[in-house]
């Protein structure tokens, strides 16, 4: 058979009945060399729903190689977003502003908001007031990174909280898992999901503003066996990005049997 080119993978998905799925992970860069990262950017840019600059390892990296990250993130048509640690940090030291100065002089998008280790003296309409001043947008950060995994009440109180970020101006809406998905958040600590927590955050908010992270293979394939290929994931390492896409489509093995995830058929399109 001679190469002609003229036979595409999109093609053939779509034969096969996988679903044109919007980007719906937002992989972060704890710290990856330019070139490792833009790498990604070309071969997985169109999976991105937007490029987490992660903790505060861009404030001490050479600051030309961050400006060239974001750069060519944005070349790529992807979003950047900050981390909540930086953000915390600025607000106990008395710095938002010029926090949020700095974010804006860079070109990125988004900040994260949160106090998952800090108290958070500010209001949110104050803060989300800020950020849109300096063309920023904003996400919050729901639950403690020291405070183990959720409790019925907790839920309930970030649920409250989370819903004065949205009337504030939020975005966005992350849940907490931290780099282990154990012992915090949705997760117990042999890091299994509490799927009624995480119904009762999607019954409060819905899919299309809410974001789980979901730092490992377990915690990623936790919630989509839970809410199938909707769901929106963060804290995805950026190596791991096609494996979870794979999984997303229903073209892993583990996925393919899952009627929330596999492929439809002939038939299932029609109905």
């Amino acid at each position: 058979m001679h190469l002609t080119g003229k036979h595409h993978t999109r093609d053939f998905l779509e034969r096969i009945g996988v679903y044109r799925i919007p980007p719906s992970t937002s992989p972060f860069d704890p710290g990856y060399d330019p070139i490792t990262l833009e790498g990604h950017l070309q071969q997985s840019s169109h999976l991105m729903s937007i490029l987490k600059i992660s903790m505060a390892c861009w404030m001490i990296a050479d600051e030309t190689v961050i400006r060239r990250k974001v750069a060519s993130a944005r070349a790529h048509h992807v979003p950047t977003v900050t981390g909540g640690g930086p953000f915390e940090i600025a607000v106990a030291q008395g710095q938002l502003p010029a926090y949020l100065d700095l974010c804006a002089d860079f070109g990125i998008t988004r900040i994260e908001c949160g106090q998952g280790f800090t108290d958070m003296p500010l209001p949110p309409l104050e803060v989300v007031a800020m950020a849109r001043q300096r063309g920023l947008e904003v996400q919050f950060e729901l639950g403690k990174k020291h405070g183990g995994a959720f409790e019925g009440k907790i839920v309930e109180e970030l649920i409250d909280q989370g819903r004065r970020w949205l009337d504030a101006g939020a975005v966005e809406l992350i849940v907490e898992a931290r780099e282990s998905a154990k012992g915090v958040g949705l997760f117990d600590g042999e890091g299994s999901l509490n799927a009624a927590f995480a119904d009762r955050f999607a019954q409060a908010f819905g899919l299309g503003v809410l974001t789980f992270e979901a730092p490992n293979k377990s915690s990623q394939f936790a919630l989509l066996d839970h809410f199938g290929r909707d769901v929106r994931l963060s804290n995805v390492r950026l190596e791991e990005l096609l494996r979870v896409e794979i999984y997303r489509r229903g073209l892993h093995s583990d996925a393919f049997s899952r009627s929330n995830l596999k492929p439809r058929t002939d038939a299932q399109k029609a109905a």
